[in-house]
């Protein structure tokens, strides 16, 4: 399945992109979006990540923004994996209590991590009450490409990519290889991160590529 990471700012053009797509994360840190604005982006029927990085708004609104989205319907929150505990345990107990799937992830901006790392990472999304432990890590070389994508071994949900031009291959191969879902752009200038493919861009490469497993 391929999530459309959307931060757009206008609630009405976000529920448009919303009847096209078929599963969808909303960049709560991005959009500004108001209570009502964001209860109603959450009703939608379409499949919707809450996520909301605190850097730019801090904790409290952060933790604000990702309940009322859980109360107002989203089917997964993601929660930084070095979150604090005591903002780890509100939000895992309000999703448990909304049978609201629960994402812990990791990102590094910097590198990609050897495997041994990764797979610490990839145990301590799950110890900390994953449902879907999500990796993304700055890709430079084939070789960190290779120990992301062997992540898939694991007999639990994931979600394992690398970021920037390298780690592109590696959106792609993530749905075929058995990832909950991959992200992908709203549009050409529309990325949350480096390395997004178009949402219609990476429709088309797996409808290509599955006609040839």
């Amino acid at each position: 399945m391929v999530c459309v990471a959307i931060s757009e700012t206008n609630v009405d053009k976000c529920l448009e992109v919303l009847n096209n797509v078929e599963m969808a994360e909303i960049r709560l840190d991005l959009t500004d979006y108001d209570m009502e604005d964001i209860k109603r982006v959450f009703s939608h029927p379409t499949p919707l990540i809450a996520t909301c990085r605190p850097d730019k708004i801090g904790n409290k609104e952060q933790v604000k923004n990702l309940s009322i989205a859980i109360e107002a319907g989203a089917k997964y929150v993601d929660i930084e994996i070095e979150a604090t505990k005591s903002i780890q345990s509100q939000i895992i107990e309000l999703a448990r209590k909304n049978e609201c799937k629960i994402i812990i992830s990791y990102h590094n901006y910097k590198e990609t991590p050897s495997l041994p790392d990764l797979q610490a990472i990839v145990d301590d999304c799950f110890s900390l009450g994953a449902d879907v432990a999500k990796l993304a890590t700055l890709s430079k070389s084939n070789a960190d490409n290779a120990r992301l994508l062997s992540l898939y071994n694991y007999d639990k949900p994931i979600v394992a990519f690398g970021m920037g031009e390298t780690g592109k291959i590696t959106r792609i191969m993530a749905p075929l290889l058995g990832a909950e879902f991959t992200f992908a752009a709203m549009d050409e200038g529309k990325s949350t991160a480096p390395g997004q493919i178009t949402y219609s861009k990476m429709k088309i490469i797996l409808a290509q590529l599955k006609t040839y497993i």
